[in-house]
């Protein structure tokens, strides 16, 4: 039998990262008008750049929310203020808003019921219809304990620590705007090395009273391989080796970042925000999203089934496609890939998919409680997903993240030989 050998990347970015900034911006606002009235419906963009914040978008709610200082705190809880930001400061910057209510006919076609309290009927259930028309895409591995695939959890957990050391004064001279990217090599479909590690981190232009770029840059190399590098890989088995690359701040340097040295908008980085590219994607962005937009709340149930499918040992891999049309309550279609690493055949698994989770609107709403989060976290669940991704976080508890179905799913298998998945511990 031949040996297969590839590498695969993935990247990530951190909070500072433009592009993050109005992700955050986006669902702080969301998590501030869904904490006052959970039935608000939200489509919140957010625009940035050198000195300016631009909020749009529709939104109809029974409540008021001074999205301005919602904005400046969100960028100031970056790290966005003071001397050392770059040239872009939440206490000054220009905040615009051109806000319009939601469109009368998308409110139509999506809620004939949206004055109902409390628990919903099944026949009220199916009364409130997608948001929109769409393909989303959910996925899960045995690559690593949360079931997600290794390049994007490594790149994560660098991307976090870049900021986790940044904040607690461990390397006070980084400023927010930075990445992380992460290429493995796979043999025979397993992670089996760390290729390549590449982190770009926005810095001050003095460090320790040294003006010299190149010992600068030295200094930055050093300390980032271990404060950050080294750190991280603490926490995965498959680590760097001798011929492991690294590239750190590779364009020499990096003073200029953030919205002064790159315009940012919300929902450019879903890749990011889900996979790292290791799964398909069904285009649709999540953040500034009400749960009742299906590019959002269904995706985060597609990566339920997904999870709780490999979780109960159906599969070492699997991807679930579901599609939706504007004001029809049920799928269209449900699709399940499994590469042939399924106990079942993918027909078969997609009906279970159908029997044992319910993939309407509402009932994604109404399950994962995804009006209702905010408050119960004091105004800021949604904000939380919007940096370092919105799957496999076992330092949230979320709601799509649990393997409430693991049981019935393997019960319902019972003598199809369905075997718990030996999850690879990095």
């Amino acid at each position: 039998m031949s040996t297969s050998r590839y590498l695969f990347t993935s990247e990530s970015v951190t909070e500072g990262h433009p592009d993050k900034i109005c992700d955050q911006i986006s669902d702080s606002i969301l998590d501030a008008f869904l904490t006052q009235d959970p039935k608000a419906r939200v489509a919140a963009e957010t625009s940035v750049t050198t000195g300016l914040v631009l909020v749009s978008g529709e939104i109809t709610a029974n409540c008021y929310v001074d999205i301005t200082s919602v904005v400046r705190k969100t960028v100031q809880d970056i790290g966005y203020v003071g001397e050392s930001s770059g040239g872009f400061d939440g206490r000054t910057c220009a905040v615009l808003l051109s806000i319009d209510e939601q469109s009368v006919d998308i409110a139509g076609g999506v809620d004939q019921a949206k004055e109902v309290r409390g628990k919903l009927s099944d026949d009220e259930i199916n009364q409130i219809g997608a948001g929109d028309q769409g393909i989303m895409f959910g996925f899960a591995c045995n690559e690593t304990k949360e079931l997600m695939p290794l390049p994007i959890q490594v790149a994560h957990a660098l991307a976090r620590q870049l900021t986790e050391v940044r904040k607690n004064g461990t390397l006070p001279y980084l400023r927010p705007d930075g990445k992380s990217q992460v290429t493995v090599e796979y043999v025979n479909d397993l992670p089996h090395r760390i290729d390549t590690v590449v982190i770009s981190t926005q810095h001050d232009p003095v460090i320790d009273a040294e003006t010299d770029n190149e010992k600068i840059q030295h200094r930055i190399d050093v300390d980032l391989k271990k404060y950050v590098i080294d750190e991280v890989f603490k926490n995965f088995s498959v680590k760097p080796d001798a011929d492991t690359k690294y590239f750190i701040n590779p364009s020499g340097r990096f003073v200029i970042g953030g919205p002064q040295g790159d315009a940012g908008l919300t929902g450019r980085k879903i890749i990011v925000d889900t996979y790292g590219g290791y799964a398909r994607h069904g285009g649709g962005a999540f953040s500034g999203k009400d749960p009742t937009k299906v590019d959002r709340s269904a995706a985060y149930a597609a990566r339920h089934v997904a999870k709780n499918i490999v979780a109960a040992g159906l599969a070492d891999k699997c991807e679930i496609q579901i599609g939706y049309a504007i004001g029809v309550a049920r799928p269209m279609s449900i699709n399940v890939n499994t590469w042939g690493t399924g106990t079942l055949s993918d027909s078969e698994l997609a009906e279970l998919v159908e029997k044992h989770f319910d993939l309407r609107p509402a009932a994604i709403i109404q399950n994962f409680d995804l009006q209702g989060l905010p408050a119960k976290h004091n105004g800021r669940f949604y904000h939380n997903v919007a940096a370092y991704g919105h799957l496999g976080r076992p330092d949230l508890d979320l709601p799509w993240e649990r393997l409430d179905k693991v049981g019935a799913l393997r019960e319902a298998t019972v003598g199809k030989k369905a075997e718990a998945p030996v999850v690879a511990a990095v």
